[in-house]
């Protein structure tokens, strides 16, 4: 299993440079494309980024938060620097909702569910997180099951915190990978897709000028027309 990250391996979407769902005077939010870094790595050849994109938009614009890099979605950016630190406040409280679409490996055990297994980083083969009951950092996310064909699932998933790889491995944890994905997936999982399908389908976040709450969607590409539950 590949590990590392090389730029030679880099070859980020070019269309559209910037899928724009939303734009005020304030935020922003794109439909991030699977294979597009959120920042930006340290060899000037893994430079393109959503980060140096949205300087398009405005040359103050931050992310607010990240997606990984195989993973598509709903990424909110601010384009003033007091929005986003409201907008980051928010996270750090977990005053927003996220919702992920993954399509997996197998049928999870239960139809719906709450994942609650701690989280630390697995050091010797990071980025890889693992599951550890002493040291790992509480980690839950909630799940409900779409649909199920055939040898794979559609599920939607909820996370009630945001470590890194969460998703990934606690969907794993129920013996179902998420297809493609280079990291935990193995066997038929692993070449079941090109891409990692895993999708941020929506995130609710309240306007920090306005006082609007706010809830953003993004179409996935292999999952068709989702109804988001909140």
């Amino acid at each position: 299993m590949k590990t590392t990250f090389a730029a030679e391996d880099y070859h980020p979407p070019q269309e559209p440079w910037l899928d724009l769902l939303y734009q005020d005077e304030w935020l922003a939010v794109i439909n991030k494309p699977a294979g597009l870094l959120s920042n930006p790595g340290r060899d000037p050849g893994l430079s393109d980024s959503v980060a140096n994109r949205i300087k398009s938009l405005s040359p103050y614009a931050e992310l607010v938060h990240r997606l990984d890099m195989d993973t598509s979605g709903v990424l909110l950016l601010a384009l003033r620097k007091k929005i986003e630190s409201a907008l980051k406040t928010q996270f750090q409280e977990r005053q927003t909702q996220k919702v992920y679409l993954a399509r997996v490996w197998g049928q999870p055990p239960e139809l719906e569910g709450e994942i609650d297994l701690p989280l630390i980083c697995d050091w010797p083969n990071r980025p890889l997180q693992k599951v550890c009951q002493e040291k790992g950092k509480p980690s839950i996310t909630r799940y409900r099951v779409l649909k199920q064909e055939g040898t794979t699932s559609l599920v939607e998933l909820h996370p009630v915190t945001g470590r890194s790889h969460q998703l990934r491995v606690h969907v794993m944890s129920l013996g179902c990978p998420i297809l493609g994905d280079r990291f935990y997936a193995t066997g038929e999982a692993l070449a079941a897709s090109k891409r990692l399908l895993l999708h941020a389908q929506a995130l609710s976040f309240t306007h920090p000028v306005t006082g609007e709450k706010m809830t953003m969607t993004a179409p996935s590409e292999f999952a068709g027309v989702v109804e988001v539950q909140q």
